[in-house]
Formats: structure tokens, C-alpha cells, sequence
């Protein structure tokens, strides 16, 4: 084998070597891996699970809600930091380490809730109850003459809106699915149509009518008078 085969044989095998300690180094050198976060959020009493609450990854931007039973899946990388949050509770903060070598990262999380005490709300502003029941009784309210309630039900302004207000869309949906049922029922011989209005264009009314003469029902009758 001559000396320029062997070098570039060589440097052949370095290159592979290279190559395949590339990955290696550069995991060890802290690059980030994609691991699955999966959990359920419940709170912290009873352990039931919580709908709704929201798992948010501030660095990436994004995040995902639980379902119904409080369980979430969501992708995210090693040294994130994450919070898990919902109404009610106190937010829960979860950071990935940033060497986990596994691919999913399973976790359980009790939310712990978080009170918050209103201010003092005064519906009027009395200091006792007698004194609220003087100014009740003696308060007077406007007659409804002349007030905006009593022009608005006026009758002559309501047959106007009645005459010059256009159908609705509920008026026009109920007006089409009676239209369709009576085509319906026409089609079936249940509904009324030219033949059964006219009585002379309806094969029942002739049957009817001859029965009615072979009957005798059209002879005259001793001590009537027609």
C-alpha cells in the first residue's frame, strides 16, 4: 500500500471518529433535549383533578390546558421552566433539569387554593337599619305619565313597530318548516291540495255521492218540503 493510500485512509477513519463523538460532546456540553411533560394538576384536599388550568412554558411561548380529569402532555426541553396555573389556586412553578437524560418527565401537581379577602361592600350607604327604613318610606317615585317607560308602550308607537318591522329570522325558519310540512303531508294525501278542496276533482266526494243516490238519499220524503 503506497504512503498517499494509507494517508487518505487515515484521515478517513479520523473523520468517522469525529463524527461519531460529535453528539456525544456536544450533549455533554449541555445542549437541550426534547423531553414529553406529562401530568395530571389536582388539588391538594381531595386530589380530584382540576379542568381547565394551564401549563405554560414562558421561554418558548407556549403552552397547553388540562382536560377533564386534570391530565396534560406537552413537549418542552431540558432547563425549562414552567408554570402551572389556575383560577382560584396559587401557581405552581416545575423546572425540567437541564441533564435529565429520559425522554418523558411524569409529575403530579397539587394546587393549593388561594384566598383572597374582599373589602367591606356597603349597599347603602345607612348606618342602621331604622334609618334605611325612614328614607325607604320616604322616598317618592315618578308617576309614569310622562315617563320614557309609559311612551315606549305607547299604542299607537306598537302597532307601528308591529306593521313596519321586518320578519325575523326565527319568523322566516318557522315559516319555512311549516311550508315544508305541508308540502310533506300534500305529497302524502294528508294535506290539503286542488283535488281535496274541490270536491268535484275528488274521487271520494263522486264515490260518496253515488252511494248516496243508490241509498235514496236524495228522494223526496213524504211531508217534507225542500
Amino acid at each position: 500500500m503506497s504512503v498517499v493510500v494509507r494517508f487518505y485512509f487515515a484521515l478517513a477513519v479520523c473523520m468517522l471518529l469525529l463524527a461519531g463523538l460529535a453528539p456525544s460532546s456536544a450533549r455533554a456540553q449541555g445542549q437541550a433535549r426534547v423531553v414529553q411533560f406529562t401530568g395530571i394538576v389536582a388539588t391538594g384536599d381531595s386530589l380530584l383533578g382540576v379542568p381547565g388550568a394551564t401549563i405554560f412554558v414562558p421561554k418558548a411561548g407556549r403552552g397547553t390546558a388540562t382536560n377533564a380529569y386534570g391530565y396534560f402532555s406537552i413537549p418542552v426541553l431540558t432547563g425549562d421552566s414552567i408554570i402551572i396555573r389556575s383560577l382560584g389556586y396559587r401557581n405552581q412553578y416545575v423546572v425540567i433539569p437541564a441533564d435529565y437524560q429520559r425522554d418523558s418527565y411524569s409529575i403530579i401537581v397539587t394546587l393549593r387554593e388561594d384566598a383572597t379577602v374582599l373589602p367591606e361592600v356597603r349597599i347603602f350607604p345607612y348606618s342602621t337599619e331604622k334609618a334605611f327604613k325612614e328614607a325607604f318610606l320616604a322616598l317618592r317615585l315618578p308617576k309614569e305619565k310622562g315617563t320614557s317607560a309609559a311612551e315606549n308602550l305607547n299604542e299607537d308607537i306598537l302597532r307601528r313597530i308591529f306593521n313596519n318591522a321586518p320578519v325575523t329570522s326565527m319568523g322566516n325558519y318557522r315559516q319555512t318548516m311549516q311550508m315544508q310540512q305541508i308540502e310533506q303531508q300534500r305529497r302524502m294525501g294528508l294535506g290539503p291540495s286542488l283535488q281535496s278542496n274541490n270536491p268535484l276533482l275528488n274521487p271520494f266526494s263522486w264515490l260518496q255521492l253515488i252511494k248516496q243516490v243508490k241509498d235514496g238519499e236524495f228522494k223526496k220524503k213524504e211531508g217534507e218540503d225542500y
